[in-house]
């Protein structure tokens, strides 16, 4: 039998997985998503199962882009919107019409490791631009890319999770936000905006997209149902230019089936136009800033002095600091011993870094498992500072 990297959740018994950046099943809207796709068969069976438009059905693009325009102020053309298989899927097309094997990509440090994994697989090579508690680093940017072109590379496109940051919780300045929607357009270089965290913020939104502030520029942005609804729907939308779309429509795979998703696409349709995902994600984001709480004051009560950590405003994880003498991978084991799992922060550096790091991701776990977890990586770091309570 062929053996697979496992990149989904295995929930071992008697371990607490901060490991694993997913939903909790318990907060999916399964009744909602049985009466939309009940609502979906009655009114619109013949079309939703059928072959669908490339760009996706009409009243998922109509719904999504009505609901943009209301919550944000930007009505995006309809020529601009592509309903997608979700951010993986969206990017991996994306590489293809962007960029060849041997180009540059520019991302962030650190970043969400498996969009890593993508790039690496569309034979780009990847450089590195640093990050802080702002977000990404747009002069430095800047620099690398007349850096790299001055050597005769050619760079094909910049990525980022510019809201709530995978996996440091960070979230883009606005000032930042605007610089790099400013270097895009002066430079013809793509910037691939990741958005799929930006409506799980707790207190207020984030500042406006980096796609927004520069409408008709070289940015592409990524949304996705993944994290706000349910994975397992396999949907999301990428909003780019008419162009970048045009290209995309006219692939082989979405000539050859259509839209991706089809039926899915006209379920979430139906639950838009309902009016159901507002109130859903309310539900999740209250979910999410009360178990981010627990979390933050867990940490607090039980990480021994030298951890360091940020509150994140919105999203899934904390990005903790190890003091410099601990290395997150080399401890994964004894903390696994103990029956508590992480993300080692150098999963997330394309190139050297992160090894003091290690990100927790409260998004999966009941508020007990928190405070346990916190418990036992706590018992685990100071084993290994050889320190006591």
């Amino acid at each position: 039998m062929l053996t697979l990297p496992n990149t989904q959740p295995v929930l071992r018994p008697g371990m607490i997985e901060f490991g694993w950046g997913h939903p909790d099943p318990t907060l999916f809207p399964v009744a909602d998503l049985a009466a939309a796709a009940a609502a979906t068969l009655a009114d619109h069976g013949h079309d939703a199962l059928g072959y669908g438009p490339a760009q996706g059905p009409g009243r998922l693009l109509e719904a999504v882009r009505a609901r943009l325009g209301r919550l944000e102020g930007v009505t995006p053309p309809p020529e601009q919107l592509l309903i997608t298989g979700g951010t993986s899927q969206a990017l991996d097309m994306l590489c293809g019409q962007l960029s060849r094997p041997g180009d540059v990509a520019l991302v962030e440090a650190p970043t969400y490791h498996l969009a890593l994994r993508i790039l690496r697989d569309r034979g780009l090579r990847l450089v590195t631009v640093p990050s802080d508690v702002q977000g990404m680093h747009v002069e430095t940017a800047a620099v690398l890319l007349q850096m790299l072109r001055a050597r005769g590379e050619r760079v094909a496109l910049l990525y980022l999770v510019a809201s709530f940051s995978n996996p440091t919780g960070v979230s883009l300045t606005r000032d930042r936000r605007y610089a790099l929607a400013v270097l895009a357009r002066r430079e013809g270089l793509p910037v691939i905006e990741d958005d799929t965290y930006g409506e799980l913020w707790y207190d207020a939104p984030p500042a406006p997209t980096i796609y927004n502030l520069m409408p008709g520029g070289p940015i592409v942005r990524l949304g996705s149902y993944a994290k706000v609804l349910a994975p397992g729907l396999r949907l999301g939308w990428m909003l780019a230019s008419s162009e970048v779309v045009r290209r995309c429509l006219e692939t082989g795979v979405l000539l050859s089936g259509g839209g991706v998703n089809h039926f899915t696409a006209h379920v979430v349709a139906t639950l838009l136009e309902q009016g159901l995902l507002d109130t859903h994600i309310e539900r999740v984001r209250a979910a999410l800033h009360h178990r981010r709480d627990v979390l933050l004051t867990a940490l607090s009560r039980h990480l021994p002095a030298g951890c360091t950590w940020g509150a994140p405003l919105g999203g899934y994880f904390v990005w903790v600091r190890l003091p410099s003498d601990l290395a997150a991978a080399t401890l994964l084991p004894a903390a696994e011993a103990a029956g508590v799992s992480y993300l080692s922060g150098e999963r997330c550096f394309a190139e050297a870094g992160g090894q003091h790091y290690l990100r927790l991701s409260f998004s999966l776990l009941s508020p007990v498992q928190l405070e346990e977890g916190a418990r036992r990586l706590g018992e685990v770091l100071r084993a290994a500072l050889g320190v006591r309570r």
